[in-house]
């Protein structure tokens, strides 16, 4: 199983968390850093099963820009039924 973990002490704004995000899954040359590109990188271009973790998210200075990201990743968690995992601490 891939585990990756995201530290939000580390993640500027959106942008960066998918330059973050490519980078821990090997993607950069081929992730279009967006919502599509998000769910189209966890339904069929990362290797699984996987487990993200998202840490230190409510302590970040804009934890709300996330959302939509965050949504993508658990719609993406439930249509995969056991195969991605994600956890925030």
């Amino acid at each position: 199983m891939k585990c990756v973990t995201i530290d939000f002490r580390t993640v500027k704004d959106t942008g960066d968390f998918y330059q973050q995000f490519a980078c821990a899954f090997d993607l950069e040359m081929e992730f279009g850093a967006n919502l599509d590109a998000l769910w189209d990188a966890l339904t069929g271009m990362i290797a699984l099963p996987a487990r993200i973790t998202l840490r230190h998210l409510q302590q970040h200075e804009e934890p709300a820009q996330f959302s939509r990201i965050i949504a993508v990743m658990r719609e993406a968690e439930a249509a995969l039924a056991g195969l991605l995992a994600l956890r925030i601490n």
